[in-house]
């Protein structure tokens, strides 16, 4: 008989839509699009292979409306000029085995690569190795439409629900940050511009799929930076957000500009931002998932039983064994987490990217451990996918 527990009970959504345990695959950039914004066989692989290990739902990371202001080459585009079937295709992948599967809806904003789009925020940012322009105000005002006829196509198309990125330093989270955001408008100088942008998009996505259709959104407990957003800044967002109609609100932290820590590297054990999620279950009834840092069964059922989280958001478990809300269900160990003997800048990231690779394409071994290998492999990687970026998207 199979053992249950807190992380195996199903979770109400507000929309009525029920997960059927505590496990959410986190977003993570896959770069298993074919450089032209459409999935490909291998990211209906990937997918389904989660699905099939249990997971109650996982999320897309980086689905971009526009060709504009991509994270990455390896991006998805979803807009009128998409191959709705391939998309139909992953949708239907993805919600195998009693599995949801959302789509993260991105913007890169100041963080766009120069070789892929041209850089643009909230303010101008001039630094040595950042440079974007400012966004004018019509441009602004355009955002949460933008957003939300990405969210209504994922619904048409057959997806579960979406996620709003407002973290990690990308454009949503440059409005928030008071270090990245200078603007002396409506949307720039207290929080209350600063977040304006980010309400106007959640009530704009939530206008265009219904009520029905889960809508989740991801959030920094704080920037890690000098200046940017901070943890008292957060929790006031976190509770202005609770007057909204979210299913789920997602909290990590860290941004990925130049020289920032990436949160997903420290070394410091157990999960991150454990504290932070207790501080905003103060503040919130909208049900809270935790990412980053869950590397045992032990630790998930903890953030669970301890009242706080009503989600784990796990990604490089989910790498190491696709299978593992299954195992863990079913009482066995947790997943062997790898030791680098040499760590390159980045080089750790790179080779969960290229284990992902493995998954999707069936392989039964993870890369071997070499950070300096799999950076090679993962530029290689998106020097092809910029390519057919700029050819698809002619730039």
């Amino acid at each position: 008989m199979l053992k249950t527990n807190a992380l195996f009970t199903p979770l109400q959504l507000p929309n009525g839509k029920e997960l059927k345990n505590r496990l959410i695959k986190s977003a993570m950039s896959d770069m298993l699009g074919d450089g032209r914004g459409t999935p490909t066989a291998a990211q209906r692989h990937l997918y389904a292979r989660w699905a099939e290990g249990g997971i109650a739902a996982s999320i897309v990371g980086e689905v971009q409306g526009s060709a504009d202001f991509p994270e990455a080459s390896g991006n998805l585009v979803l807009n009128d000029h998409s191959d709705d079937a391939a998309f139909r295709d992953l949708a239907d992948a993805g919600r195998v085995h009693g599995a949801d599967l959302w789509l993260q809806l991105g913007h890169a904003g100041a963080l766009t690569p120069t070789d892929l789009g041209l850089p643009a925020g909230p303010s101008e940012i001039d630094l040595p190795k950042l440079k974007a322009r400012a966004l004018c105000l019509a441009e602004v005002q355009s955002l949460p439409d933008a957003f939300a006829t990405t969210a209504r196509r994922a619904k048409d198309l057959g997806f579960d629900g979406v996620q709003i990125h407002a973290a990690h330093g990308f454009l949503l989270s440059q409005f928030l940050s008071p270090l990245f955001n200078q603007r002396t408008d409506a949307y720039g100088g207290s929080l209350g511009n600063r977040m304006r942008l980010l309400m106007e998009t959640v009530t704009a996505v939530r206008d265009a799929v219904g009520s029905d259709f889960t809508v989740s959104l991801k959030l920094n407990s704080s920037d890690g930076l000098v200046g940017g957003l901070d943890e008292a800044e957060a929790l006031k967002i976190i509770a202005v957000l609770d007057q909204t109609d979210l299913d789920l609100i997602d909290i990590s932290g860290g941004t990925y500009f130049p020289g920032a820590p990436a949160s997903s590297d420290r070394s410091t054990s157990g999960p991150y931002f454990l504290d932070f999620a207790f501080a905003a279950r103060r503040v919130t009834s909208v049900p809270l998932m935790l990412t980053g840092g869950f590397k045992t069964k032990a630790d998930a059922d903890a953030a669970i039983a301890g009242g706080s989280v009503d989600a784990i958001g796990l990604a490089r478990a989910m790498i190491l064994d696709p299978s593992l809300p299954q195992h863990w269900m079913t009482g066995r160990s947790d997943p062997t987490f790898p030791r680098f003997a040499e760590q390159a800048s980045g080089g750790v990231t790179a080779w969960y990217t290229r284990a992902i690779g493995n998954i999707a394409q069936n392989a039964n071994q993870l890369p071997e451990l070499d950070t300096h290998a799999a950076l090679d492999w993962l530029e290689g990687i998106k020097s092809e996918q910029s390519v057919s970026w700029r050819s698809a998207f002619h730039r």
